[in-house]
């Protein structure tokens, strides 16, 4: 997701000076005056007149090219140094200087960034202002190292911790998805104690962008760890561990159970009510890494799940309930960009009327495949027109299958617009508006570089971390494909493989633990993860009526990312704080 900025910022990343680390070796950012010490130490430093850059004449005088670095001993290759040494080593280089130092210049390891073993850390402490109430918090920008079973270093997970020092408060670890998305979008905009303002459901504006206080973060119910999955953001593999060893559903949760793990041990912070936030893929890593953790002893009190997919194996070809749960959804737009003849005067009740058509007489439909009559696809194709917004004649020529791509492309087409794909209130422009689908996703191109370089500018002057690797909102690395096997272990399946149908882990993990609390967050312009889908899911876990009562829902009027629409964020802060004084009740 979002692969259009991964090579801007890659280049944009070499124009930012390496600075070091500041290393902790304490419990936690919290242990006293030692975390002081290292913290003014850490501090950005203030912004005094710049050094001159040398000019591009004189950088060719000696050499130095982007990115050159000096070199004494290759510098005298320059002029007649390089003849003498030459001559000492029997080679000629036909006189020329820039020739000579380019052999004399060699990368060695030293010359490449890469991932740190040793864990870093760099602490900083500010206040929020929460609900009008000041919170003094500290932020904990580095890394965790994760082992393998044989303790041999694997991996560097990247995070950024934001504490109170109360060492039983509840902890809340957030990820998005992809996979192989960084954790940036929900770092600055939704719970953090700080977010990027933009202009949706509009293309936000060119910068430079602002980053506020957060009056709906989260930060007033627990502490907050936003965590990167391996290859994204700063994490990567190390030692000779490839990237491989960590692309796909299995791996990437066992990644995250030993990253959470590691930070528990490091902060002392095992016996904290502890909740999973993921978004998107997000769900899915939450999902199987809930009945994970259960197994390694890491008892959960509550589940986050924003914008959900739990089973791949639905969207497999051949399966209409991935149909079926886009329904709703596609009705939900239909309303929003005014597309219906008969608007209902009440869209929840509305969107129930929809879900039961979706489920009743559609589905019902789609199971006759190629059996069903003229009539009752006739029939069927009306009442659908009239709940989404289509043609007839369109919806009878898709077979009454309409893919999200599809819907996209049609429903604002005779005014020359496309729909989002994570947030269908955006729109965009195509050049071809006769082709099936939309040529990008407003949705995303209209927040990408306001979040992106948002998120560069905080964690460097803010937080005060710097490095020499490339930040990676997004990765996808070339050759190596996300493996969707799950193994399910004796989960409704004898131990046999599927593609990553992880509802199975979360039922278990709650048939463990029957007080695990699940909360789910839809967005009702979500074409990504349609909510109806979700409920489908959660709806099929086979849990005892004891305790499909731990299982919540809210829907808000916004898309994939919630949080885009600031009176959404509102509502959701206002259902997760009484969400969590559940779960983990003040004591």
């Amino acid at each position: 997701m979002r692969s259009s900025v991964f090579a801007a910022m890659a280049a944009a990343l070499w124009l930012v000076p390496a600075a070091g680390f500041a290393q902790s070796g304490d419990s936690g950012p919290d242990s006293g005056m030692n975390a002081e010490s290292r913290a003014s130490a850490a501090a950005p430093p203030s912004h005094g007149a710049p050094r001159e850059a040398p000019t591009i004449s004189e950088r060719l005088a000696t050499g130095g090219g982007e990115g050159a670095k000096v070199d004494a001993d290759c510098d005298g290759h320059a002029g007649g140094g390089a003849s003498s040494q030459a001559g000492e080593t029997g080679e000629s280089h036909g006189g020329d200087p820039r020739a000579d130092r380019a052999r004399c210049r060699k990368l060695t390891d030293a010359d490449i960034a890469t991932a740190p073993i040793a864990e870093q850390r760099v602490v900083t402490h500010h206040q929020a202002t929460i609900g009008g109430r000041s919170i003094a918090y500290t932020a904990t920008a580095g890394t965790l190292t994760l082992r393998d079973d044989d303790g041999k270093p694997t991996a560097s997970m990247f995070y950024v911790a934001y504490t109170t020092g109360e060492p039983h408060r509840p902890v809340t670890f957030l990820y998005n998805g992809g996979p192989g998305s960084s954790t940036l979008w929900l770092h600055m905009g939704s719970v953090g104690p700080v977010r990027v303002l933009t202009d949706s459901p509009a293309a936000t504006h060119n910068a430079p962008y602002d980053v506020v206080n957060n009056d709906s973060s989260l930060l007033d119910k627990s502490d907050l760890v936003f965590l990167d999955a391996v290859g994204a953001g700063y994490s990567r593999p190390v030692g000779d561990t490839k990237l491989a060893a960590f692309w796909g559903t299995d791996p990437d949760i066992d990644a995250f159970a030993r990253g959470i793990e590691r930070w528990l041990t490091l902060n002392s912070r095992w016996n904290a009510p502890k909740f999973l936030f993921g978004e998107s893929y997000g769900t899915t890593r939450s999902a199987g890494l809930s009945y994970r953790l259960q197994q390694d002893g890491v008892q959960l009190n509550g589940v986050v799940l924003l914008s959900s997919i739990l089973n791949y194996g639905r969207r497999q070809p051949g399966f209409d309930q991935e149909m079926i749960n886009y329904i709703p959804s596609y009705a939900a737009s239909a309303v929003y960009h005014h597309r219906l003849a008969n608007p209902p005067a009440d869209l929840p009740s509305f969107l129930r009327e929809v879900r039961e058509f979706a489920r009743g007489p559609y589905a019902l439909a789609l199971a006759k495949g190629q059996d069903i009559d003229d009539a009752e696809r006739r029939a069927v194709a009306e009442k659908l027109s009239s709940y989404i917004g289509l043609p007839v004649d369109y919806i009878l020529g898709s077979d009454l299958r309409v893919p999200p791509g599809h819907f996209r492309k049609e429903l604002l087409q005779g005014q020359r617009l496309t729909l989002g794909r994570y947030d269908d209130r955006f729109t965009g422009e195509d050049v071809d508006t006769s082709g099936e689908e939309p040529e990008y996703d407003p949705s995303d191109t209209g927040i990408t570089g306001a979040f992106v370089a948002a998120f560069h500018d905080y964690l460097a002057r803010d937080l005060g971390y710097q490095t020499d690797l490339s930040y990676r909102p997004t990765y996808y690395a070339s050759g190596v494909r996300w493996d969707f096997t799950h193994k399910a272990q004796e989960l409704g399946g004898g131990g046999s493989s599927n593609q990553a149908d992880v509802a199975l882990d979360l039922s278990q993990a709650m048939r463990e633990n029957p007080h695990l609390l699940l909360y789910s967050l839809n967005g009702l312009y979500d074409l990504a993860t349609p909510f109806f889908g979700t409920e489908y899911d959660l709806g099929h876990m086979q849990l005892d009526p004891a305790v499909r009562g731990n299982v919540r829902f809210s829907y808000y009027p916004s898309g994939h990312m919630v949080y885009l629409n600031p009176e959404a964020l509102k509502m959701m802060k206002s259902d997760l704080a009484k969400y969590y004084d559940e779960a983990a009740p003040p004591r």
